[in-house]
């Protein structure tokens, strides 16, 4: 049997920590920032874990 290849996609948006979690970047920075409070954008900042059932699916794109 081949090898299996990473999604690439997936490989480049979520980094695996040390436990095997799954790291992601928090949505709604990309633009229109300036109506949103200084908390907010600063707090947007900081990378979430993935939920559990999403783990699920992605740990199949990224062996």
């Amino acid at each position: 049997m081949a090898k299996m290849k990473t999604h690439r996609g997936a490989a480049k948006r979520f980094k695996r920590t040390g436990t095997g979690k799954l790291k992601r970047h928090k949505a709604y920075k990309g633009h229109l920032t300036g109506k949103k409070s200084s908390k907010r954008v600063r707090n947007l900042r900081k990378p979430a874990l993935v939920s559990k059932g999403d783990q699920r699916r992605i740990d199949s794109l990224i062996p």
